[in-house]
């Protein structure tokens, strides 16, 4: 077995495992209309994924105003968990993280996702037990802030150097470099891959495939 270049892989979740940036995009805007705000396009509503839910909300709603954001987010969950069925890994995942396993890399999810949102995508058998840890935004720090990153580096004592972040915005690879930890971008996310470069990506990945491939060989 060849000698890994790095021991810890952190993923984000929405977008780049998981196939959902399309109904996130439509719950936002169904959430902002509820509360009589300012529809936002597909590409302002795509922009803050990622984000904690609330910072996400109040970028892309922006004459709505705070007292309403409860509701706001009240109707976002409603709009996604009515869609939560629909939505799945992408294909080739699974296989792409059993291999990584399998030649000893530790892995962890990255997610703006909440506590209860990632546990709740966790729970399937396929998926139990499959990372070794996870940090969420409302646990810690939500993005481009490194601390979550910092937090899994120093639950398992690995230097920055040692870890590399995947995701699929430019919040993902933003964190990466304020944690001084080497990324990676996939292009079939919610950013379009052209913003990705000032942020330094060792690779930029247009398909699951491609991203297996690169790890393969690289991680």
């Amino acid at each position: 077995m060849k000698a890994k270049n790095f021991d810890l892989i952190a993923f984000d979740w929405d977008g780049t495992l998981f196939d959902s940036t399309r109904i996130i995009i439509r719950c936002i805007q169904a959430a902002v209309k509820d509360v009589g705000g300012t529809v936002p396009s597909d590409k302002d509503a795509g922009y803050v994924i990622g984000l904690g839910l609330m910072q996400a909300l109040a970028h892309a709603a922006p004459d709505v105003p705070p007292e309403k954001y409860p509701a706001l987010g009240e109707r976002y969950r409603h709009h996604y968990s009515a869609h939560y069925n629909d939505l799945s890994l992408f294909e080739g995942v699974l296989p792409l993280l059993a291999e990584l396993r399998a030649r000893g890399h530790l892995l962890a999810v990255a997610t703006g996702k909440s506590r209860r949102g990632l546990d709740e995508a966790l729970k399937s058998d396929e998926l139990r037990g499959l990372f070794h840890s996870s940090r969420t935004a409302d646990e810690t720090a939500g993005k481009p802030d490194p601390r979550m990153l910092h937090e899994l580096m120093d639950e398992f004592n690995i230097p920055a150097a040692r870890m590399l972040m995947v995701g699929d915005t430019t919040h993902d690879l933003q964190m990466a470099m304020n944690a001084a930890c080497p990324s990676v971008g996939v292009s079939y996310g919610a950013h379009e891959p052209d913003t990705f470069a000032v942020l330094r990506p060792l690779h930029i990945a247009h398909s699951v495939q491609d991203l297996r491939d690169w790890l393969a060989v690289s991680a």
